[in-house]
């Protein structure tokens, strides 16, 4: 059995993460080693071995998920744990935690910044899967089954908008809702939640204008996306830098290491901004590697979700998917200037110890449940003697073709 496990792992996407983990720390250290002495005074390879030790942490992780057996966390006492530890670490915030970019996200824990908003993603795609895997014998019925477990979600997105995190909230918005349309709902109930999300998009926007939740720095960015060349010396400092890293980068690059952006003009060139030193310093041939690896893993894990017959593991490896697909599109309009900067990390490639165990945690799971979905597959049968509830399976089947395909 322990072969035949071994050779249902997917080791290209395996291969995938691991090229993107790697890369990502090179960049890292290119990006950070001048920030880290002139703006913070550190040893220069200071981000670069935190980076080094999340890499570490989250490989173990990765590992640990790789071999834990996805469909445990169907287990109500898992679920419970989950929800109510999600919503505790979230109200913490108000309380330990302390301000960055804006935001009171962070909660410090023995000389390491935490921001429990990146680990509450992969909350929310849990319980969002483990509970429409369970109602999938009524998923069509919009009041039943598919408006309560919105409540859990509105209630994550509620504490991430009052920190304020808009970014994180809208990521989890958007995941909640490619999940829920993977779902195998009906074309009705798809109306009435499109409609729900406009009335309440109508509802939020003047309390959260009236009450003044955005910071003096979040306004200044939709300042700077709106007009940056006419506001260069203020608001549109970081977004013009950035225009001149992707512009003097050209087709080749100005070489590893070489790269001038990153000497002050760029404050965030090892967060944010990151894809902006890539471009500088590898050209167009070090953005394609990076996006065409991301886009590999966002596409083999739309395709785990398609092959998985079981409605959980296929709506966990939608989630996941949609995590990274979300993230990777909002930090590189930020940084194109598209959208306004939101804060949000590149996959994989910038700094960030929370983000990267996040990352790693969801990957390992997303090869799990590829693993278990090829030993299906291809030996007939499941891997463990628990069973995949029958009326779930079926029920799922028959909205497959209409939801993920």
């Amino acid at each position: 059995m322990v072969k035949k496990i071994i050779k249902s792992y997917d080791y290209s996407l395996i291969i995938a993460i691991v090229l993107l983990c790697c890369f990502g720390l090179v960049m890292v250290y290119s990006s950070s080693m001048i920030t880290a002495v002139a703006r913070f005074g550190y040893e220069p390879d200071h981000f670069f071995q935190r980076q080094k030790l999340a890499l570490i942490a989250g490989g173990l992780a990765f590992l640990t998920m790789m071999i834990f057996p996805y469909r445990a966390f169907l287990y109500s006492k898992f679920l419970k744990l989950i929800a109510i530890g999600s919503i505790l670490m979230l109200f913490s915030l108000f309380f330990i935690g302390h301000a960055a970019g804006g935001a009171q996200s962070w909660i410090s824990i023995g000389g390491f910044s935490i921001q429990p908003g990146e680990f509450v993603k992969l909350s929310v795609i849990i319980y969002l899967a483990a509970v429409y895997d369970k109602k999938q014998s009524y998923i069509d019925e919009f009041g039943r089954g598919v408006l309560p477990p919105l409540i859990f979600t509105v209630i994550i997105c509620f504490f991430v908008v009052i920190q304020p995190d808009f970014g994180t909230a809208f990521i989890i918005a958007l995941i909640a809702i490619c999940m829920i349309l993977c779902s195998g709902m009906a074309g009705k109930s798809i109306v009435k939640l499109i409609a729900l999300l406009i009335l309440a998009g109508v509802l939020m926007t003047p309390i959260v204008i009236m009450k003044g939740l955005f910071s003096e720095e979040q306004l200044s960015r939709l300042v700077g996306v709106t007009d940056p060349f006419g506001t260069i010396e203020g608001e549109g400092y970081q977004l013009v830098n950035s225009f001149y890293a992707i512009g003097s980068g050209g087709l080749k690059g100005l070489g590893l290491g070489q790269g001038v952006q990153k000497y002050g003009y760029l404050p965030e060139s090892h967060t944010d901004f990151i894809m902006a030193v890539i471009a500088e310093e590898l050209g167009i041939f070090g953005v394609l590697f990076v996006l065409m690896l991301l886009t590999f893993v966002v596409l083999k894990g739309f395709s785990i979700a398609r092959r998985c017959q079981d409605p959980f593991g296929s709506l966990l490896a939608v989630g996941i998917s949609s995590m990274i697909a979300i993230q990777s599109m909002i930090n590189l309009g930020g940084l194109t200037g598209l959208i306004p900067i939101t804060g949000v990390p590149l996959p994989f490639i910038s700094y960030g110890g929370s983000s990267m165990l996040l990352l790693l945690i969801s990957m390992g799971l997303l090869v799990n449940v590829s693993m278990f979905t090829s030993y299906r597959e291809v030996y007939k049968k499941p891997l463990s003697q628990e069973a995949i509830p029958s009326k779930n399976v079926k029920q799922f089947k028959q909205h497959k073709s209409t939801s993920i395909r």
